[in-house]
């Protein structure tokens, strides 16, 4: 966003404060994109296996939110997976919240290749 967007929209957020009203915001999970999820998952804990990129969306093609580095702790809630009833996939993703190391707190989407279970 440039800064001239950037400025109009704090203005009108400020605006909007001011007289009273309320602004919405996504929380972090639909701000990630958690409704492309394929595949629900329950109670899924992971560690990371080497490092790999933390993603606002299930693909290289997605900004970086962050390194997590071999062993970082992260809690899967869903999955995607392009071929989800109709094959098998090698391109899953799995969509959580990182519980260790210096992106703790994130929400994201990792390769699923590089997540263990524990």
């Amino acid at each position: 966003m440039n800064k001239y967007k950037k400025s109009a929209v704090t203005a009108v957020v400020a605006g909007v404060v001011a007289l009273g009203g309320v602004v919405a915001t996504a929380s972090a999970a639909n701000a990630a994109g958690s409704s492309t999820c394929t595949v629900n998952i329950k109670d899924a804990t992971y560690k990371t296996t080497t490092s790999v990129r933390l993603r606002k969306g299930p693909s290289t093609s997605y900004t970086s939110l962050g390194l997590l580095t071999t062993g970082t702790k992260f809690y899967g809630t869903c999955k995607y997976d392009p071929s989800y009833g109709i094959g098998v996939s090698d391109k899953v993703w799995t969509y959580g919240k990182v519980t260790s190391g210096a992106n703790t707190g994130k929400w994201g989407w990792v390769y699923s290749s590089y997540l263990k279970r524990v």
